[in-house]
């Protein structure tokens, strides 16, 4: 048990900025281990947000509420998601070569494919999450948030991290069958706080995963941390939007 907790929380303080014990006498094999965890650390953000959310309907419209999740959430990840959404986008738009598009992603400075993309997708997790009746809000946030980590898990079980260095280099070997078994897990089972019909929209969520996927083999053969931040990002926006495509006809705010 000592060692679980010792995982969850390497994986609390890589993918937060919650404050978290020194860990001593760190290896290799247990932050990569630490992936299990990946997405109850989302369910957790997504807990935030819902509280968030939740406070802030009683006292808000419900449009600035939306705006406040969004914003814990943001500040609760230091935007380390976003940011790889970004670099992601910005290497895959303006690199010809394998090289060229690691080239860019590793530049900190934001481009045009990179800020188009970052604002059209919280725009569209805006507006989807304004269409959602609110007392089903903070289900769909939990749920977003634990499957959107796991689908950057399985990309990491899934393909081969291709800097020679970089923030997610600890974690580059591919996650072990417990590890990923547990992944899987965490990250399905928020899915048992909404409707059965709902779990459709994991539908899309697969798509995009499937999508995004074989279009980073097909340009630079695997991933990067950036990737890994873009993938959550895309598979957090396409449940919103499957969930959107279920209920469309059944509410409105």
């Amino acid at each position: 048990m000592n060692r679980q907790w010792r995982l969850f929380l390497l994986a609390l303080g890589f993918f937060t900025r919650l404050p978290v014990p020194a860990i001593q006498h760190l290896d290799s094999t247990e932050l990569n281990d630490a992936a299990r965890y990946f997405p109850l650390v989302g369910m957790l953000i997504g807990l935030a947000a819902a509280l968030v959310l939740y406070l802030s309907l009683h006292i808000l419209p419900a449009t600035v509420a939306i705006i406040l999740s969004m914003v814990a959430t943001v500040w609760l990840t230091g935007a380390f998601h976003e940011d790889g959404l970004a670099d992601t986008m910005d290497g895959l738009g303006g690199g010809w070569t394998k090289q060229q598009t690691l080239v860019i992603m590793k530049d900190s400075r934001i481009g045009s494919y990179g800020a188009i993309a970052l604002f059209l997708a919280l725009l569209l997790k805006f507006i989807s999450l304004g269409q959602m009746p609110p007392a089903m809000l903070p289900w769909i946030l939990v749920s977003a948030h634990a499957l959107s980590r796991l689908a950057a898990v399985l990309v990491m079980a899934t393909q081969e991290y291709v800097r020679e260095e970089g923030k997610a280099k600890p974690l580059a070997t591919n996650p072990s069958r417990i590890s990923l078994w547990i992944a899987v897990v965490s990250g399905l089972a928020p899915l048992l706080l909404l409707p059965a019909r709902l779990w459709l929209a994991l539908l899309p969520v697969v798509l995009v995963w499937c999508w995004f996927s074989w279009k980073l083999k097909q340009r630079i053969g695997g991933y990067t941390g950036d990737c890994l931040g873009a993938m959550q990002q895309l598979t957090e926006l396409a449940f919103y939007l499957g969930i959107l495509m279920l209920v469309r006809d059944m509410w409105s705010i």
